[in-house]
Parts: C-alpha cells; structure tokens; sequence
C-alpha cells in the first residue's frame, strides 16, 4: 500500500476511534470585528478574552474557528444572517471531534430594542424566536388601503390572517420557558452600569417609560429577520408579526438577525439526537432602538446606525458577557447537578 494513503487511512481511523470532548456550554456570537482579541471587539472578543478561549479547533466547513477554554466552555462565531448562522450551527453540531448531547447553548448578540419595553444596554432573555422573513410582501406603494402592512403569512391572502396554522415551516420558535426563568432569576440584578451618553440618547425617548430606565434584564420575545429593518411603523409590524405568531401570548421585545437560522438548525439537530434543545438560551442586549424617536424620521435615524455606529454598541457587548457569564459560570461550576438535570426558577 502506498505510504501516503497508508498514512490517510490511519488518520481517518484515529478520527472515528478518538473520543469526543464533551462540551458543558456553547456560547455562540454573530460577528467578530477584526482578530478575536486585542482590537475592537465584536460579539466574541470578551468571551475569548475573558473565559480563556486559548484552543483553537479550525472548522473549515463553518464562518469561523471555534475556541474552547479547560472548563468546557465552547465559544463560536455563526457570521451575519440566518443563512449563515444555520450552515455554521449544523457544521458545528456534526463536528464529531465534540460531543454536544448534554451541553447547554447560549446565543449571545445584540440587537435593536422596542422603546415601548426595554432601554439601551440592557439585557433580554428570550422565550419565542419569530421568523421575520418567511411570508408573503407586497411593495409597499400596492398594499391595499384596509390593510395595516404588506407582509402576509405563509399560505394566507390577507396580513394576520386566521387561525394560526397548526403546522408551522420554521416561523416560530419557543425555547424552554423553565429554563428561560430560571437564567432570568439568575441574572435578574446583575448591575448592567449607566453613563452620561445613555443617559443623553435615552433622553430623546421621552414617553417611552421602559426606554427611559438605566439597563435592566428582562424576558421577552425576538422576531428574527436577515434584512436590518427599521422605524416606527416596522416596529408595530414587528409586534403584530410577533402576537400572530405566539397566538397572543408573545411580546416583541428585540429584534435580531440570525435567531431563526440558528434554531432551525439546532432543532434538525436535535431530531439526530446531537443535541438537547431544551438547553438552548438566547440572550439579545440591546445596542439601539429599532425605531426613530419622537419628533425624527425613520430615515434620519437609520443613517446614525449605517455603518454600525449603534448608540449603545459597547454597553450591549458588556451586558451580553456580564449577563451571560453569570449563567455560564454557574452550569460549569455545578456541573455534576446540571448535567443530569435541567436548573429551574426557585420563586
């Protein structure tokens, strides 16, 4: 036998015989600006820094290296949008170097906050993650003078159309709410800090009670959607979109765009038992509103934010990893209990 294909089958041997490195958490972010340390920091860089991320397993298949600390704490980078967060994620799921099957998932990003419910930097846990992008759209200029939005669900004729149908193609996500409640009680008073320049935007919000609070963490509900939607009128279809969708028992509280991808993904893993999905968590920090305040336009506001320039980009980094790590740092530390049995909200 050739010596070189010799050598190839023995590494592929040593691949499928070698034991997986069982993982306890997987913190996955959406963007990274720049090296994963030491510049300006995406969504990755206090994870990598801060947790000790210093192993490196190189994923070709995926949007980026995935990093790995001595406690079992696994951290990624999906890339922006939900076309990449699924290929990633199922990339990820598959890599037969891990075994993810009692690990415990935590989306960790920004995102833009409704003023009605929330304020700059604070932090949302999340229960139900609506598609923003599966429907019907009419241009705007066409929509029909008694309808409140040119967006239509799935095999419907008219917005909001009902009932719901019971079959659903990856509109909607709900995530495990004893979890959920559990990681909010958790982080309930973790102290998300204040500064004169949150204070000065949140400022500009007058009327908007929830907009007007230091940073707070709270539950609520994402509507994910690759486009960057933004404005006042977006905003309400986001909420209407969000109430359709969770039949009355959901609040739009964040937006994102990669939550849906990265669900969806999850969840086929989940049918190939890779994964637990009752141990995912997504936690989205808001980095600006997702609508102009009183007395702008949709316009004006959206050019402050084109080039990311977010009025709260370093407070919702900073809340996602303050927030976050608090749940991270209690499952590794109380593993032995957790890893039989999912933690729940003690009232």
């Amino acid at each position: 036998m050739d010596k070189f294909l010799f050598f190839l089958l023995s590494l592929n041997l040593l691949a499928q015989t070698a034991k997986p490195i069982p993982v306890k958490v997987v913190v996955v972010t959406m963007f990274e600006r720049g090296a994963d340390t030491g510049d300006q920091p995406g969504e990755f860089q206090f994870w990598v820094e801060r947790e000790h991320l210093n192993h490196v397993f190189d994923m070709p298949a995926a949007y980026h290296p995935a990093r790995m600390n001595d406690e079992g704490v696994l951290g990624t980078v999906t890339g922006v949008g939900t076309a990449k967060a699924a290929a990633s994620i199922m990339t990820l799921g598959m890599d037969r170097r891990f075994d993810f099957s009692q690990a415990y998932w935590l989306v960790a990003g920004i995102g833009g906050g409704d003023p009605a419910d929330v304020s700059l930097g604070s932090a949302v846990w999340v229960e139900h993650v609506i598609d923003g992008d599966l429907g019907y759209e009419i241009d705007a200029r066409e929509i029909p003078k008694d309808w409140p939005t040119g967006m239509v669900p799935l095999r419907k004729t008219t917005p909001y159309e009902q009932p719901v149908r019971p079959e659903l193609e990856g509109e909607a996500y709900t995530l495990n709410k004893t979890l959920v409640d559990w990681a909010f009680q958790l982080t309930r008073s973790v102290n998300l800090g204040d500064s004169e320049k949150l204070q000065l935007s949140r400022a500009r919000f007058q009327g908007f009670p929830n907009a007007m609070r230091p940073p707070f963490v709270t539950e609520g509900d994402t509507l994910s959607a690759s486009t960057f939607w933004h404005g006042e009128l977006m905003d309400k279809w986001a909420n209407e979109w969000v109430k359709y969708y969770t039949r009355g028992t959901g609040n739009y509280v964040v937006s994102a765009m990669e939550d849906s991808g990265t669900m969806q993904a999850l969840t086929f893993l989940g049918k190939a038992r890779l994964v637990d999905t009752q141990r995912v968590l997504i936690l989205r920090t808001v980095s600006n509103y997702d609508r102009q305040a009183p007395g702008s336009t949709a316009s004006d506001s959206l050019k402050t934010m084109s080039f990311g320039a977010y009025s709260a980009y370093l407070p919702a980094l900073e809340a996602a990893y303050k927030t976050g790590s608090v749940m991270v740092h209690y499952l590794t530390e109380h593993w032995e209990k957790v890893r039989a049995t999912t933690p729940k909200a003690q009232y």
